[in-house]
């Protein structure tokens, strides 16, 4: 598997895999339209991709303004091989390297996902007015 910085190219199969996941599904597609993508590519945020033979397989994106991972998404038939991890790696990275504290996300309580981010290291507290788990990683000391 290779991780790499995303580009614009890399949208329309960036836009793939976050209609194909089974939890944390974006029920109104048009609240993320391609800018947003754009932004956490190379405005706010950066965005990675994991490659597995030529395929991107799965994406994480940071927000720099905010200090939160924007998106972090599998491609379901590649669920379970690393990729969520690997992907996790060089956001939080970028987010402590410009000087974040801690960094965030919220996520649908009882999920996978809550479960991965725990397992990680992440502590939740509390839920936003949305619904979601609101979790959080502090900077290693």
């Amino acid at each position: 598997m290779h991780i790499r910085e995303a580009t614009r190219a890399d949208i329309p199969r960036l836009q793939q895999i976050r209609a194909a996941v089974r939890e944390n599904v974006l029920r109104n597609q048009s609240l993320v339209q391609r800018h947003d993508y754009e932004d956490h590519i190379d405005g706010r945020g950066r965005t990675w991709v994991a490659e597995l033979d030529g395929d991107i397989v799965g994406f994480s994106s940071a927000d720099g303004q905010t200090a939160t991972i924007w998106a972090l998404f599998v491609d379901p038939a590649h669920e379970r091989r690393g990729a969520g991890r690997a992907l996790l790696a060089p956001a939080v990275a970028w987010l402590f390297e410009r000087g974040a504290a801690t960094v965030s996300l919220g996520t649908e309580p009882g999920t996978r996902a809550e479960r991965f981010y725990r397992a990680a290291g992440w502590h939740a507290h509390g839920l936003s007015k949305s619904g979601e788990l609101q979790l959080s990683l502090p900077r290693p000391t």
